[in-house]
């Protein structure tokens, strides 16, 4: 009896030669496909992050130029309130709904021939619009009510400076839509004292919060000195 043998017999692999195996061409529409599929994949992962750098960077500049910006202290005009090298973050926003009130530090463009360097000031609102501002004895007096000013720098022994008129002009009626400010350190600070008031329209931000360094961080409270 004959056994049985396929009508298309595979092709046995002579003794000790390995077996081939070979793999089955590709289709070319489904290579092409294949290819497009991975080009499109790979680009997808470039464009999503090029449109989250974008979104990132346009959220951080409307935050920046609309809402808060941080700013380093320089110099010694607002000691001991605030020291040189410190961080601080202003906020823009808040004035649109509550005006700048006397005893907030604020951040501001000085006017013109202010300075040395063209840097913003930071000084304390003293007076707001129509107050009338005196400086005598060593003391402020808003609308012939003298301040009592806790957070003015005070030397070794505790002893509060005097506050002196750095001009000829030792009194000054605040104009509509004016602020008159003062550093803190008032034997160390460029302020309305020599330059007069400056207007609300100069004024980039109250100051919100001191968040570097660490050990002083923490919000900016407005102070109490109505008179």
């Amino acid at each position: 009896m004959t056994a049985p043998i396929d009508e298309d017999p595979a092709e046995t692999p002579a003794p000790g030669e390995p077996e081939v195996a070979v793999e089955e061409p590709e289709p070319a529409e489904a290579a092409s496909s294949t290819e497009e599929k991975r080009g499109r994949s790979g680009g997808s992962w470039v464009v999503e992050i090029v449109e989250t750098l974008v979104l990132t960077l346009i959220i951080f500049l409307v935050i920046q130029n609309f809402i808060a910006q941080p700013f380093q202290v320089q110099g010694s005009s607002m000691e001991t309130t605030f020291l040189d090298g410190q961080y601080v973050l202003v906020d823009r926003l808040s004035h649109v709904w509550s005006p700048y009130a006397r005893g907030q530090v604020i951040v501001f463009h000085p006017p013109k021939g202010a300075g040395e360097n063209g840097y913003p000031f930071i000084k304390r609102v003293i007076g707001l619009p129509g107050d009338t501002v005196a400086v005598r004895d060593g003391k402020v007096f808003v609308n012939a009510a003298a301040l009592d000013e806790a957070y003015t720098y005070r030397d070794e022994n505790g002893v509060s400076e005097p506050t002196e008129p750095l001009t000829d002009t030792s009194s000054w009626t605040v104009p509509p839509g004016d602020l008159f400010v003062m550093g803190d350190h008032r034997q160390a600070s460029e302020d309305s004292r020599a330059f007069g008031p400056i207007p609300v329209s100069s004024v980039i931000g109250r100051v919100l919060i001191r968040y570097w360094p660490l050990s002083a961080f923490g919000p900016i409270p407005t102070a109490t000195h109505e008179p």
